[in-house]
Order: C-alpha cells, then structure tokens, then sequence
C-alpha cells in the first residue's frame, strides 16, 4: 500500500511530539515533509531560559537532531516559511518557491510575539523573547553590558530578566500590573517574588507604563508615562503572545483567536489539522507545553486511524523556571462571594501557601517557597473531592491528612496512576510505571530516555526518582545523593548551578550554595577545583590545596612515602637520547627500580620527594615532560606499530596516536582518561577497553568508547567510522570536552556515558556536525590554558614549599642537601 503524504507546517515541540507518536503507531503509513520557518532542528523552546542562564547550551536542549530527521525519512525544510497554503490543489507553498503536496496537512505555525507599538519599539536593541535568535541576540547584548530593561513582569518576562542578570547586565523589569504575574499568582504571592528578584539585584518596578523606547539609531533607554527615563542598551518585549493563524484565515479556513478545531484537532477543512499555540479548541488557546503535547497525541492518533481521542480542557500548573525560586499556582484563585481562602503564612521562611475552595473542593491554589504539595492539590483539583473532612489540616498538605506517614514515598504512592508528574512533558505516574515495567528500566537516564519525564526543566526529577522507588523497591538504586556532608546538592545540581550563578570561586560556591561547613572536605573540594576549571577556563586559577597529594607533587606516592615518576612519551615511542637521560636520572638519584608501563612508558620508583623538582629538571633538560600518569586528565595514548611496520597494519596508528596525545594532553578531566589507537582489528593497541579508542582498517577509522579495564572490567561502544585522522582527533576532542562539562567528579566516561545515555552522546558527537564543532572549539579554547608542563612550572619554583621537609633529623641534618629545588 502505497503512503499518504504528510506536510507539516512548523517544527515546534507539538509537531514533534506528534512525529514521535505517529511513528509509534504507524510507522509506514506517511513520507513526511516538514517546513520550518527556523533555520534548526527541533528543540525545546521551554528551556530557552536556561539556554539565556547560562545552564544549559542549544545542543543541550535539541530534541531530534539531523539523525533522527534521516532515519524516519523525513523531508525537512529548514528556514522555508510556507507562504500559502492551495486547498484545491492540496498543496503547501515555501518563501524560496518549494511546493509539496499533501494528503493530510498539519497547520502548527504557532504564535507571535506581541511588540507594544510605543514609539522606538523598532529601533535596533528591541527584542522579543521567542526563539533562539532571541536568545542570541540577548547574549550579544549581555556581552557588552549595561543596562537591560525587560517589558513584561510574567514567566517569560521575569525568566529573561534573571537570565540576563546571570550574564552580568544590570537589569529592570517594568510591570504594567500592580504585582508580578498576576495572571498565576495572587498579591501575596508576588510580592514574596518581588522581594526575592530585588534581593537578586534585579530591579523590579509594578504598575508601569512604557510610554517611549528611547535614542536614535539604536536603544538607549525607556521612558515612563509618569516621565521617568531608565537608561538602557537592551529591551526585551515580554508581554505575551498572539497565535499565528494568517496562513490559515488566507487558505479560508475557519479562526478566531486561533485556528478553530474540534476535539480530534481537525479544522474546519477535515483534512488539515491544527495544533500547538494557533490553535483554539473550544475556544481556548494555549501557551503551556503540557496542553500542546495533549494535542500532538490526539491529532497522532487521528492520522494513524479511526480513533475516539479527543482534546479535553485541564487545568495546568504554573512553575517559573528560575533557578531557586519555587512558586507554584494552578486553578482558579480568584475572588468571589462563593469562596473561601485557606491561608498559611511563615515569614521567617518565605513560605507562603494559599488554596482556594468552592462548595468544599479544591478549585485553585497558590504556593511559594515550600511547593512539594502543589501537585497534591492539582490531584484534588482535578478529582473535585469533597475536602471538607480534611477542611482543619488541608493547609498543611497530604502529609499531615489522616495520620498519613511524612514519608514522601507514600505521597508520590497515593497518587493515581493518571496524576501528572512532568508537566513540561505532559507524563503521568501510570506511564511512567508501565515504561518501567514492561522495559525493564532501571536507571533515570533510561526513564526519561523513554518517558521524556524530567528530561526538560528537570524540577520533576524528584517525583520521578520517588515513582521508581516505589515500583522498582530495592532494585532502584538513587544516584542523586549529596555530594559529601557538607551539602545536599548532588554533583549535577552543583554543575548547574556554579554556571547559572556564575560562581568562579570555592568560596563563592560554598557562600552562595549554604555549604555546611566552613571550608569543605577531601570529597567536596577537589571536586570543585575541577568543575570551577572547566567551567572558566583561563579565568578560575586552580587551587592546589584542593588536589589529592598526587596531582600536588606530581608524583605518584607509594607504599614507603617515595614516589614514581612516569615521563611522558607521545604514543609508547621513545629515542636513544631519551633514554640515556632516563638512565642518567636514575644513576645520579640512585632511584631503585625502574619499569615498563602497560601504557608503554617507563616508571621510576622509589623517588625521594625531595629530589623530585631536581629529577623533573633534568628530564625536562632533556626534553622530557610529565606523563600525567597521577592526573584525572589525559594519561596515555597507547598504540601499535601500525602500516609503518606491521604486515597487517592499515594505517599509521603510532602517528595518530601521538598526534592524540600532543593535541589532547594537559586537559583535566573528571577522572584519568586513556586512549589508544589500534592499526587494524587485531587489537594489539587494546583500544576496546579504553575511555577512547581507535581501530584502524582499511576504509578509515573506527572509534569506539566508554571501556574500562580496572576493577571494573566493560567493552566500548562503537560510536561509528570516519575517513580521515583529522575527524578522529575532532571527534576525540569533542567527546573530550563534553564528557569534562557533564561528568560528575572521578566519574570515568563508561560511568558518564551510562548515565546521560550513548544515544545523546553519539547524537551530539558524531550525528550533529554544529554540536561536535562547538565542543570543539570550546576544547580548543581551554587547552591554551592547560598544555603547561607542570614539571617546569615547579622546577621554576612554583609551590617550591611542596618539596621541602618540615625538619631534618639525626646526620641528614648535619649535611646540606645534594640537590637543593630551583629557586
């Protein structure tokens, strides 16, 4: 049977989502072709914010990459906005002349930004807040500084202004209103969040009213009715949306405020459909995410087939994705003769939650500070139960109710199996459940793998983690513990927030993330050193104090308190003057024993710690330079002989592997990291127990990854094959640089490649060339800082304290030492 044709007019989230089912439930049925008027894939513009932040980056948040798009053979025309639609001729009409023709058309054209029409609102420097380019230009401005003033005190509005902060910019947010989002929460409410952006540094001025944008060919600042002026270089329109439905009212189909649907999502043409934010159902539209996702299912189901699903109107919570501020408001708050406030108040804390009842049921609530009930009461809103018998302790949320334990689990096991638990993602506890049950998931990576379930904000993940306790029991192991005991953040939610908060310091750090210790520990500091280096190359200096005694002295320290030293030798290859010097090192220290390597280097042992700035400094006087063989960086590319002398050898495996090593060496990484580059499939390299390795053969280069050969003993996973030397160390760099941003301290990359999944490695590093490049270069960028050896650093005199003794006792005392440490 032959497949329909399906176009689809926009690439948002509510059109992939719909791709995504659709594929699911009838994979053959249609070629699809997909116009978008943005020049990208498909990602999620909910977690733009957190893109603005700093907390995320654009290939962090892209939904289906450029593979995804190729293996379902889908046509995708990007940055072509269709410019008319022929009904008669049943086909779609691009900018740059593209036609197709449908058999089934999807209208998903979304909103547009409303610009206040003030005098200057053209002027260069007025941005709305909408898509990536937005974003960008937000960031351009962020980059010179100055003075933003953000029009609109609403999620977008107030999530741009804490973004924009982040950068660095003086911020003002202008709020028509008397209170902030007044839309979701009540007075008391958004005075708590006023008072919070204030304590931020964001100025925050309710009840005004722009009356000009100011300067002459470009912003210069905004001016009130009342006549104030705010000086500014930026301003960010955030004052709501307008759904997109001039295609559609052009082609003669029926609008009103949006694109006029039934429940199915059909328009009034039966072969076209419409979601996302142009369409109106029953007369609503929608901006939230959870909603558009409802669509995309029901309207999936219609072009798979005969179905009864239908688009039902639900009430959506509201969160602000602003990093440490917890508001939560669903339902209907307003004032009325025929509702009463229940109210609970505690200053001290912040805390402030208000629900509101009709007849004895939930019909609304409000939450700031502590939300962990707001999902409970959502549950009740949607279920009308009479609360009037919890009516005394309602207030104080589900734990307190009929002498219900405190144990959060019982909560999250009392919801039923329809209760919403990602609202970004429209999942509910019972789908979360089958996926566990009937895919054997055990991980969080694999749930939102096949949930999507905290996989965008990420605020879910507890309520997702709690799901899983209770279905897998002891077989769900949580990962998300505290780093040490002097914080409850894990490693991740530090990660985030160092770069959401543009923390650059360990004292910054433990100051702004209310550590509970005054100086932190050996678990908790030597993890900070290394996130805060990776995080701000060439602007954070790296703390000694706060490396384990190996990467202080550079050294590995042995059972009888001497040392090895390892020399580095670029791919196992070393020359007759090399090793004379080893030798003349190892004659004149008297250093007992000296020995190969299984990473084809050669190890002193039983180094003097005192002798070793003397021993580095004739190394290095004869060209040798630290093998790195104490770091949690880059250890050893090992190799073979390759084509050069093996008589199956197909490429140049020993030149690679030093061209690795050279380029790769000096980068501090989560944990040591090894490679190794194989010339043919005989493996002599060993390269499929490395972190990275290479297998040469006769088309190119195989590259595979995430081995382990210690206590832990695991294969690598082919990433996939590539022509030239020149991708291989791109492609190793890359991979480098993004196991460095995500990896949790002294986790191996077979650890990290477990967690975040090899589907989102291989999509970022191998299928999408922008992500590659732009690890790339940002591995580039940070290795001008790192390629020191640090050998010649303490030989200079560097940290020349490390290597004195505290005292000399009995004859050593009476004679200087033989080798004093350069000055």
């Amino acid at each position: 049977m032959s497949k329909q044709r399906l176009v689809i007019i926009g690439n948002g989230m509510a059109p992939g989502r719909l791709l995504e089912h659709l594929f699911e439930a009838a994979p053959d049925a249609y070629d699809v072709t997909v116009f978008n008027a943005e020049p990208r894939v498909n990602y999620d513009r909910i977690m733009l914010s957190p893109v603005l932040s700093g907390e995320k980056t654009f290939e962090d948040i892209i939904i289906h990459g450029d593979a995804w798009y190729e293996e379902r053979g889908i046509t995708l025309h990007r940055g072509e906005k269709v410019t008319g639609i022929d009904r008669e001729a049943r086909s779609v009409t691009g900018a740059s002349g593209i036609t197709a023709q449908y058999d089934k058309l999807v209208i998903a054209t979304g909103s547009s930004p409303f610009i206040i029409p003030v005098p200057g609102h053209k002027l260069p420097g007025v941005l709305a807040y909408r898509d990536l380019d937005d974003v960008d230009g937000m960031l351009r401005a962020a980059s010179r500084g100055g003075r933003a003033v953000v029009i609109g005190g609403g999620l977008l509005g107030l999530e741009a202004a804490a973004g924009l902060k982040s950068r660095g910019m003086e911020v003002t947010v202008l709020h028509l209103m008397p209170t902030l989002m007044e839309r979701q929460l009540d007075p008391a409410a958004g005075y708590l969040l006023q008072k919070e952006l204030e304590r931020r540094g964001i100025e925050v001025r309710c009840g005004a009213n722009t009356k000009a944008i100011l300067g002459e060919t470009e912003v210069e600042g905004v001016e009130l009715e009342d006549g104030t002026v705010i000086e500014a270089s930026l301003v960010v329109m955030a004052v709501g949306i307008r759904p997109s439905i001039d295609l559609a009212r052009e082609a003669g189909l029926a609008v009103g405020r949006g694109i006029q649907t039934d429940a199915a999502l059909r328009t009034s043409d039966p072969d076209i459909f419409s979601l996302g934010e142009c369409a109106e159902v029953d007369g609503r539209v929608y901006g939230l995410v959870a909603p558009l996702y409802q669509m995309a299912n029901v309207a999936a189901e219609h072009l798979a087939g005969p179905s009864e699903a239908a688009f039902a109107h639900a009430e959506t919570p509201t969160k602000l994705k602003v990093t440490g501020i917890n508001l939560y408001s669903v339902g209907d708050f307003g004032d009325g003769p025929d509702r009463e406030d229940v109210v609970l108040r505690d200053a001290a804390r912040g805390s402030y939650r208000r629900v509101i009842l009709q007849d004895n049921r939930v019909i609304g609530a409000v939450l700031y500070g502590d939300v962990a009930d707001g999902m409970w009461y959502n549950e009740l809103l949607k279920s009308g139960e009479d609360v009037s018998a919890m009516r005394d302790t309602l207030i104080f949320g589900q734990a307190h109710q009929g002498g219900a334990s405190a144990d959060p689990l019982a909560a999250v096991a009392n919801l039923s199996a329809d209760a919403e638990i990602c609202g970004c993602n429209g999942v509910c506890k019972g789908k979360i459940v089958q996926a566990i049950t009937e895919k054997g998931l055990s991980t969080l990576g694999e749930v939102r793998a096949h949930t999507k379930a905290s996989a965008s904000c990420g605020n879910c993940t507890g309520l997702v983690e709690s799901v899983m306790a209770l279905t897998l029991g002891d077989g769900f192991a949580k990962k998300a513990e505290g780093m040490c005991g002097c914080t409850g953040l894990g490693h991740g939610e530090v990660r985030r927030l160092i770069k959401a908060q543009g923390l650059k310091s360990i004292p910054a750090v433990m100051q702004e993330l209310e550590w509970k210790t005054s100086h932190g520990c050996a678990k908790c500091r030597p993890a900070l050193n290394y996130y805060l280096l990776s995080d701000w190359p060439g602007e954070y200096k790296d703390d000694q104090q706060s490396r384990f005694i190996n990467e202080r002295v550079h050294a590995n320290i042995q059972k009888d308190g001497t040392y090895s030293v390892v020399p580095r030798m670029w791919g196992g290859m070393t020359s007759a003057d090399e090793l004379r010097a080893i030798a003349d090192v190892v004659d004149k220290f008297a250093i007992p024993d000296v020995k190969v390597t299984g990473g084809q280097r050669i190890d002193l042992l039983g180094v003097k710690k005192e002798d070793l700035p003397a021993v580095w400094a004739d190394l290095n006087a004869a060209g040798l330079v630290s093998g790195h063989a104490y770091a949690k960086g880059l250890r050893t590319v090992k190799t073979c002989v390759g084509s050069t002398w093996c008589r199956f050898g197909t490429q140049d495996s020993t030149g690679l592997g030093i061209k690795l090593e050279k380029f790769l060496w000096g980068s501090w990484t989560p944990a040591k990291v090894k490679l190794a580059v194989t010339g043919c499939p005989r493996n002599c390299a060993e390269a499929t127990c490395k972190d990275i390795g290479v297998i040469c053969v006769d088309s190119g280069y195989e590259i595979v990854y995430g081995g382990a050969a210690g206590l832990h003993i695991q294969g690598t996973t082919k990433l996939g094959t590539v022509k030239t030397e020149e991708e291989v160390i791109e492609i190793a760099a890359a991979m480098t640089q993004m196991y460095r941003e995500q990896g949790y301290y002294l986790e191996r990359i077979y650890k990290w490649a477990d967690r975040v999944g090899y589907d989102m490695v291989k999509a970022a590093i191998l299928d999408d060339l922008d992500s590659r490049r732009a690890y790339y270069e940002r591995f580039v960028f940070s290795q001008q800082f790192a390629q020191t050896d640090p050998w010649s650093e303490r030989v200079s005199g560097v940290d020349k304290h490390e290597f004195k003794p505290l005292a000399v006792f009995g004859e050593e005392a009476k004679t200087p030492a033989s080798v004093e440490p350069a000055e």
